[in-house]
């Protein structure tokens, strides 16, 4: 039988860096004492007051279709939240679109904003998932490199000496997932200066802007000529532990939003309506929770740079935010795939490589901050005997 070219768009390189997620778990299952690191599902449960007003929203008879934009009680109250976080000023339920988490934001974003052959900026390592949303849409991935001698951080020389007559849109991710680093004002003043200039669409993935640690979140939209032209992605999925809940949305112009909708109307028919009422909760009444989650983290953050703080062979790259770390194992002579197949074969801990990322994370691990401090720890202590254990073989 034939399928379409879309199923090689979609395929590749980011849906096979899940297989080594998928091993630990496995392993886990039969009873081996397996650390999960590989991936980003908080440990935490969805705090009660949300889960009890789907409870009662499901008791009360919603259990039919809802408003395909968005309900507009809760798109009223992410513009608020929007605008609190430092978004543009000017943002109204109008410029709201409710979508099935911010993955599904952005292909819709991707699928409404770009043709066939056109050019997407993206700094890597990036997400994995970035390249089959954009290939989807028929666009091409442009990779800007991240260098690791700056800490990951982009330099707006190499994104302006990228962009070619097809470049259509850059997609930056911030906070920045793996390696949990934030983009300044001055970053973002340069490469909005880029946008502006060649008349590109700016897409934000900021899903991780309320996990902040040690440095301020900034919304590219509140820049002057950018909300015209700027679609953020967020959710609740990773600042309310509701990853299975499925609710995200994308903030841009009134135009896109439209564009946006009709999409879902053939595709999803909008979020259920339950779930919106659970989001209208968890955004007007933020619980206690949040702060707790957050400062945990941190912790748990801690909690590893203190358990590694003396290995000769590993470096750890601070997070300023999110969930996840970067190791750099390079020291150890394996590339970062076998340094990870090493380490769940032989210390029983599950990491994703860097090179998953892209090649510029080559070298570095990344571990997810969601299992709690003494468990990371024991996490630490084995890959620092990984570590070890490749010194003496490669001697």
């Amino acid at each position: 039988m034939h399928y379409s070219r879309l199923t090689e768009r979609i395929a590749g390189d980011g849906a096979a860096a899940w297989n080594i997620h998928y091993r630990a778990l496995e392993r886990q299952s039969r009873g081996d004492d397996v650390i999960v690191l590989s991936v980003g599902d908080p440990d935490f449960t969805t705090p009660e007051p949300i889960i009890e007003s789907a409870v009662n929203s499901l008791r009360g008879g919603a259990t039919h279709y809802a408003d395909v934009q968005g309900k507009p009680r809760l798109r009223e109250l992410i513009a608020d939240t929007h605008r609190r976080q430092g978004g543009a000023a000017s943002t109204s339920p109008a410029n709201v679109a409710v979508m099935a988490g911010a993955q599904c934001g952005l292909y819709a974003v991707a699928q409404c904003v770009l043709e066939p052959g056109d050019e997407v900026l993206v700094p890597e390592p990036m997400y994995v998932t970035y390249e089959a949303a954009l290939q989807a849409a028929g666009a091409r991935l442009v990779r800007v490199p991240l260098r690791a001698a700056n800490a990951f951080q982009p330099d707006p020389a190499e994104f302006a000496a990228a962009i070619t007559p097809h470049t259509r849109a850059m997609l930056l991710n911030s906070p920045h997932n793996p390696t949990g680093q934030v983009l300044g004002a001055a970053h973002w003043q340069a490469l909005a200066a880029l946008c502006r200039e060649h008349d590109l669409w700016l897409l934000c993935d900021a899903v991780y802007a309320e996990l902040t640690f040690d440095a301020v979140h900034h919304s590219p939209d509140a820049l002057p000529g950018m909300a015209e032209r700027t679609a953020v992605i967020g959710s609740l999925s990773k600042s309310h532990a509701m990853t299975g809940w499925r609710l995200g949305w994308v903030i841009g112009p009134e135009t896109l939003i439209g564009h946006l909708s009709n999409l879902a109307l053939c595709m999803l028919y909008g979020s259920p309506d339950f779930i919106q009422d659970a989001a209208c909760e968890a955004l007007a009444n933020p619980p206690a929770e949040l702060a707790t989650m957050r400062d945990t983290y941190r912790a748990r953050r801690d909690a590893v740079l203190a358990a590694l703080a003396d290995s000769e062979t590993l470096d750890v790259l601070c997070p300023s935010a999110g969930m996840f770390m970067m190791i750099d194992i390079r020291r150890t002579g394996l590339s970062a795939q076998a340094f990870a197949d090493r380490l769940l074969d032989e210390q029983g801990v599950s990491v994703l490589s860097g090179e998953a990322f892209g090649p510029s994370a080559a070298g570095f691990v990344r571990l997810s901050l969601t299992v709690d401090a003494e468990r990371l720890r024991e996490a630490c202590r084995r890959v620092a005997r990984c570590a070890a254990a490749c010194l003496v073989t490669s001697d």
